[in-house]
């Protein structure tokens, strides 16, 4: 035996990118044959599958309705074992959604599984926005203008959206 586990560091970082790389690969197709509407994502370069841009359509019957919003993800090298870094990229005006379009949901956090995968992520933002955690506000003001003036927030978040 010349040669020791202990002086090939880089092949389980190797592996490590690979499994994500399958992952990624088997999420995209996932998303390709079984879209589901309103949701959408693709890696923004074919070469490096850790980078993602998604969309998301407003819900019917909800402030957002008829918006589209782009967001980031970012794919850490121990994904699904750790969370996608995901942030709106179009301007929001959201409780659970900060200036710098940082989200607070719990599945991207502490409730994270590896079962959750990337269209899982999509639908739960899609009901997030019409179904806000006003209990945990990353955006104090909309969440005190959503429960106590729906126009106002409307109005700023129209404002908002049109910052794109």
């Amino acid at each position: 035996m010349s040669v020791s586990s202990a002086s090939m560091p880089a092949a389980p970082a190797g592996a490590s990118v690979t499994n994500v790389t399958k992952r990624l690969q088997k999420e995209l197709m996932q998303l390709m044959m079984s879209p589901s509407p309103g949701v959408s994502a693709f890696p923004d370069d074919p070469s490096n599958l850790l980078k993602w841009t998604g969309t998301i359509a407003g819900p019917d019957g909800t402030y957002f309705e008829g918006k589209n919003f782009k967001l980031s993800f970012a794919f850490p090298a121990d994904y699904p074992l750790q969370p996608p870094t995901v942030l709106f990229k179009t301007p929001m005006f959201h409780p659970n959604v900060d200036m710098a379009g940082r989200i607070c949901l719990d599945i991207l956090k502490d409730k994270w599984s590896a079962v959750y995968n990337i269209q899982s992520i999509l639908l739960s933002l899609q009901s997030l926005l019409g179904e806000p955690n006003n209990k945990s506000p990353l955006n104090g003001q909309a969440a005190q203008l959503w429960d106590e003036d729906p126009k106002e927030y409307r109005r700023l978040l129209e404002k908002r959206h049109q910052e794109e």
